[in-house]
Parts: C-alpha cells; sequence; structure tokens
C-alpha cells in the first residue's frame, strides 16, 4: 500500500543534560547569537538543493582529479610517499572507487596489495553506513498515515493496511514524539496509540502487515526491548523443578525477536557467556550451561523468530527475618537481564543483470561477484549454471549460507517479460562462494533469445555485528 507523499518538515533538535532536563538557560542564548549572526531568513529550499548539489559536484571533480594520482603514487619511490597515498584514498571514501582506473596494470604487486587493502577499507565503511540504525522523525506526524509514511521514508518499509479486511483509518490522529526515534521505537509508539499489530507472516522483506490488536495485548512499547535493528520481547516464562535431579531444574524465558526487514541478520545467535541476570531479591541469576550460543533461525520473508533463554532455577527463600516472623517473600521478577546479539548484517541490496548471449559474462558489486559459467541441456530444461563469489566472506558462507539460495534469480527475455527458476541445484561450496545450477524452460527453444538476461538480486557485502541488550521487569511464574 502506497501512502500519500508526506510535507516537507525541519526538525528541531533540544540538548539533554545528564538528568534528562532541557538545557534551557545557555542553550536559549547560543541559539539568540547564532541568530543574530547568521541574519535574515533562511534560505529557500530550491537554493540549499542547488548549492548542496554544486558542492556534490565539486567533491566529484576533485576526487577524478586525485584518485589517479594518489593510485599512482601507491608505487612511490619512497615509504612515506606510499603510506601518505594510502591514507589519502582511505579518508576518500567509498566514494573514491567509481574514480579508480580500470587498467591497473603498471602497478607493482605491493602496489595492488595496499589498494586491496583499501577497496576492502571502503567496503566496510560503506556497509557500516549502511547498517546505521534508522532514524523516524515524527515529530509533525497528526495522523497515522502520515506517521506511517514517515518511518517508510526513513526505512525503506512499506505497510499493508489491508491484510486484515476492513481498511484501517489512515486520518485518525496520534500525538507525536518530542525526540527523533529508532526503526522499532517509532513502530510500536503508532501501533500503541492506534491500537493495531503486526502480523508477520502477511509480509515480507518490504513490507510489514497491520492487523487490529487483539484486547489483552499488552503494550508493545512496554514489553520490548531494543537494540540495534532488533526488537526483543518476552513471551513466556517457564520454571521447572526435577526433585531426583536438581541439575536438570531450570527457568527458561521464551522470547520473540524481531527485525527491520530489509535487513536479515545470517548466522543471528545469541552467546551463553555474557547472558547474566538479577532477581528482585537480589539473587544473581546465571545461565545453564547448555553450549557456546543459542542458533536463531532467520528468514528474508519473516522478520521475526522465537527462541529461549536457558537459565539456571534461583534457589527458594526459606529463611526468616530476624524477628522470627513469617519467611521473606521468594522472588517475583527479574529486574534485570543482559546480553548480547551476535550476527552478520547485509549491506545494500544489488542487481546483478547478465547476459546469456555474452562469452562468460560477470559483473562485481562491492564484495560480491556474479558470473555465468555455462548454459546446458538437462532435457526438456536448460541449467544455467551461476558462480557467486564474496570477498572477506567471514562465516556468512560457512553454516550460514541459506540466505545466498533464498536471493531472487530470473531471466528477463528481451520484451520484459519474467521467467522464473524452476529448481535449482548447488553444485559447488567453498569458504569464499558456491555455485548453484538454475533450471529453465527455454519454450522448446534450444538457446534463448538473443538479449536474454539473467537476473540476481543480493546484498553485496556483509559485516560482523554485535549488540548488547538489556531486558527488565520480567514476571515470574
Amino acid at each position: 500500500m502506497k501512502l500519500p507523499p508526506k510535507p516537507e518538515t525541519t526538525v528541531s533538535v533540544v540538548s539533554i543534560n545528564p538528568t534528562g532536563r532541557p538545557r534551557c538557560g545557555w542553550l536559549a542564548i547560543g541559539l539568540l547569537l547564532v541568530f543574530v549572526f547568521v541574519g535574515g531568513p533562511r534560505p529557500r529550499p530550491g537554493m540549499a538543493q542547488d548549492a548542496g548539489d554544486i558542492e556534490a559536484e565539486s567533491v566529484e571533480e576533485d576526487l577524478a582529479t586525485n584518485v589517479p594520482v594518489w593510485v599512482a603514487e601507491l608505487d612511490a619511490p619512497t615509504a612515506q610517499a606510499r603510506r601518505s597515498a594510502e591514507q589519502r584514498l582511505i579518508q576518500a571514501g567509498p566514494k573514491a572507487a567509481s574514480f579508480v582506473p580500470v587498467v591497473l596494470d603498471h602497478l607493482s604487486i605491493d602496489a595492488r596489495q595496499r589498494l586491496e587493502r583499501i577497496q576492502t577499507r571502503w567496503r566496510s565503511s560503506k556497509t557500516l553506513d549502511e547498517l546505521e540504525t534508522t532514524v523516524v522523525n515524527l515529530q509533525k506526524a497528526e495522523t497515522l498515515g502520515e506517521a506511517l509514511e514517515a518511518i517508510s521514508t526513513a526505512s525503506g518499509i512499506e505497510f499493508d493496511t489491508n491484510a486484515a479486511g476492513p481498511t484501517v483509518d489512515l486520518t485518525r490522529k496520534i500525538r507525536p514524539p518530542a525526540l527523533p526515534l529508532g526503526f522499532w521505537p517509532a513502530i510500536d509508539n503508532v501501533l500503541d496509540q492506534t491500537d493495531l499489530d503486526i502480523n508477520f507472516y502477511g509480509g515480507d522483506r518490504t513490507t510489514l502487515a497491520l492487523v487490529p490488536r487483539s484486547e489483552d495485548r499488552l503494550s508493545r512499547s512496554d514489553s520490548a526491548a531494543y537494540a540495534g535493528i532488533y526488537r526483543l520481547e518476552p513471551t513466556i516464562v517457564t520454571a521447572r523443578r526435577v526433585l531426583g535431579s536438581p541439575l536438570q531444574s531450570g527457568l527458561n524465558i521464551t522470547m520473540t525477536i524481531s527485525w527491520q526487514p530489509n535487513r536479515t541478520p545470517i548466522g543471528l545467535t545469541i552467546p551463553i557467556a555474557p547472558l547474566q541476570g538479577q532477581l528482585d531479591t537480589g539473587t544473581k541469576l546465571l545461565p545453564q550451561a547448555s553450549g557456546e550460543s543459542i542458533d536463531v533461525a532467520t528468514t528474508t520473508e519473516i522478520a521475526q523468530s522465537q527462541f529461549y533463554l536457558p537459565l539456571q532455577l534461583p534457589p527458594r527463600r526459606l529463611e526468616r527475618d530476624a524477628r522470627g516472623g513469617d519467611a521473606k517473600p521468594d522472588a517475583s521478577e527479574i529486574v534485570r537481564l543482559t546480553g548480547e546479539i551476535s550476527a552478520l548484517l547485509p549491506g545494500e541490496r544489488r542487481k546483478f543483470e547478465l547476459r546469456l548471449d555474452e562469452v562468460a559474462p560477470s559483473k562485481q558489486y562491492d564484495a560480491m561477484t556474479v558470473a555465468i559459467e555455462s548454459i546446458r541441456q538437462n532435457e526438456p530444461l536448460h541449467e544455467v549454471r551461476v558462480g557467486v563469489e564474496l570477498d572477506n566472506a567471514d562465516r556468512s558462507l560457512e553454516s550460514h549460507r541459506q540466505w545466498i539460495y533464498e536471493n531472487e534469480a530470473y531471466l528477463e527475455m528481451p520484451d520484459g517479460t519474467r521467467v522464473d527458476h524452476l529448481g535449482y541445484e548447488v553444485f559447488r561450496q567453498t569458504a569464499s562462494g558456491v555455485g548453484i545450477g538454475y533450471l529453465f524452460d527455454f519454450g522448446g527453444s534450444d538457446t534463448p533469445p538473443p538479449g536474454t538476461k539473467l537476473i540476481y538480486e543480493s546484498p553485496t557485502s556483509v559485516i560482523k555485528n554485535v549488540v548488547p541488550f538489556i531486558l527488565n521487569g520480567i514476571p515470574l511464574p
């Protein structure tokens, strides 16, 4: 569902001191001085945009001039000059990659190794920029429709408001927050005010389906914890005491974890060692000895998964107070539970377009290279063999390679018609890549029509991401 465009808004930033109160006095004086010295009205949006375009063009012109020179200086006669050129290229950032000369045969082996290190730094920097936590500005949103549009603009995620049948009232008024929020805090804030919830099975990689909230549903904001791109919510707490074998006793907390749909994590785990908690009686809560980490299943089509935290069952409090009164009460809640979420996060998704009538077509974006290795007849179908290689793959192609098989692959005919594959077979697996044979029906022809292209869509880089989480106030059974 495409929402109507939201009018342009401006964002006010308020400085907050450690007490949580706005800095009113000196901030107001500072703003007054800024107004006095700057003077006059603000430039019109069109003027600001023109100035920004001019500045961007100037930066690109500088890079186009300097980058080839710096690349050549990677072979400079002195070590100081070579290091200086390397640092300048690194500081130029990922935008400089477009201006690296195509032909590098004149560079020495040492210079090429330096350039490879620089390109690796560029890719990491670009991926980090892409994985910055989404910030949503809702300060000017007055209705549900405006709020959803603001979230979509910031995140690229659309909302299906017809998933449950009756159309959601997009004109319903909301109270906008005073400050920008992260992706999940912004969604929870809006859904709590409009009595809506999310059906994760009704969405996909780019869409969240909104449904009416059940009457007994607790506030989404009050029942969740946020960490990076993730939203954590405890749903079930189960205590088990095995009288004949105390070591088998335990306290399990069932959790749901959600992530921003267009940032599906790869190899998502919860390490056991950092997991610890505290009860309201002061008793420490420790994890059970159950391995090094908890594996959490992820898929690109459903932005939510479930797992449980295995904790040791705390002892009962049977001691009596000094006056000989009633026994002190047992713990009633977990006041604090901390841990970490570890995963590989994918970078920007790109579309690789490879013509089937070219000789050994190949294309590279960022850290990923996709190539058509061969086309084989597999009666009555044809197998298009595709090689996918990923630089610095880390763990992304070890045991967690399912994400790469879920990438879209299809043929685009010369008239624009899409032909989906009828299945695939993996014919090669290495530490840095895979070989996949996709089966297509060429419509009775031995060869596809000239101009037919294979379209392969995939994230082009991955980066390791570890974020801490804190859960508070979990009631005990």
